[in-house]
């Protein structure tokens, strides 16, 4: 079993498998060239999955496969089967934009992928395109009505932007309960790749906007779930992650792994170290080594704030999945 430096036990691996991206989310990267990495640069998938068994054999048994988006890499269900092949029931999870899924849900199911969280920020075709860049709506739907049809568990992630979507809030909410799927409302997380003046809405707006309609109470969060869970009158349950606060962080159970080999404690890159020369050498023990040097400096609180000063973080979340 894993142990950081706190005594939490750590179970879950979010694994970066490319920084590409075909949207230019105007809240990530909206400003970014079309470009990507190298592919030398990258871990194969064979070298992500050598460090993935060490994970594994540790006590990992939650897995999640982000980007950039991840569906732009080729070969990603072969990837999921080598994970679901080692050992029965693991945790396999995705986290897309959904433009490409329609064609590869059936594919991914079949590999072992159990469940898929979908970036859903509006519903209209216009405010699509001043999100993404470009006309995405129509490709996302299809996907996430693909998914829900091959058995896949969809859950979806808003981002709500003052004056751009802010006020679909409530048609977001039923459209996710009118088809059974989990909704989980995030609060925008200033960075530096963003598009400037975007304003997101904090967790106490996006509650009185749904107010409006519906009453609700909280209930008891997830174990180690950045998410604040609240169930409307007829039961059905939406989250809202605040990446501000600290009241997840006692029990933070995870650690990510970049594409290009960095293994990274938190959202953070101060205690990062990178695995790359170990892997590529099939060298399991110092592998091994730099995954317990990692937990053991994996910081106890959430650094995400603002600065006295109004420092905005430098994170790229194209890199890390968020």
């Amino acid at each position: 079993m894993l142990r950081d430096g706190h005594g939490r036990k750590v179970n879950y691996l979010r694994v970066s498998v490319t920084q590409r991206c075909n949207f230019r989310c105007q809240y990530c990267m909206p400003e970014k060239p079309f470009s990507w990495v190298p592919k030398e640069n990258l871990l194969s998938f064979e070298e992500l999955f050598l460090f993935i068994k060490i994970c594994i054999d540790e006590g990992v048994d939650k897995i999640r496969i982000t980007g950039g988006e991840p569906l732009l890499r080729n070969g990603l269900s072969g990837f999921i089967k080598m994970i679901s092949d080692y050992k029965s029931g693991l945790d396999i999870a995705l986290t897309t934009n959904g433009y490409l899924l329609s064609d590869l849900a059936q594919e991914l199911k079949d590999a072992g992928l159990i469940r898929i969280n979908v970036s859903l920020d509006t519903l209209r075709h216009d405010v699509a395109k001043k999100i993404a860049g470009k006309d995405v709506l129509t490709k996302v739907l299809d996907g996430i009505s693909r998914a829900q049809e091959v058995g896949l568990g969809v859950k979806i992630n808003n981002v709500p932007l003052k004056h751009v979507n802010s006020d679909e809030i409530i048609e977001i909410l039923e459209y996710c309960k009118k088809r059974d799927m989990s909704i989980r409302f995030i609060e925008y997380m200033e960075n530096r790749y963003a598009k400037d003046k975007i304003q997101g809405m904090s967790e106490e707006e996006i509650k009185k906007v749904i107010a409006t309609k519906y009453k609700f109470v909280e209930i008891k969060r997830e174990s180690s779930s950045p998410s604040k869970l609240y169930e409307l009158e007829n039961g059905y349950q939406f989250g809202i992650i605040n990446p501000h606060a600290h009241d997840f962080c006692e029990d933070c159970n995870r650690i990510r792994l970049t594409a290009e080999g960095v293994l990274i404690p938190c959202l953070y890159f101060e205690e990062a170290m990178n695995i790359k020369k170990a892997v590529q050498n099939g060298n399991i023990i110092e592998a091994t080594k730099i995954l317990k040097e990692v937990l053991k400096n994996k910081p106890e609180k959430n650094r995400w704030s603002t600065d006295e000063n109004n420092e905005i973080s430098n994170r790229a979340f194209y890199e890390t999945g968020g």
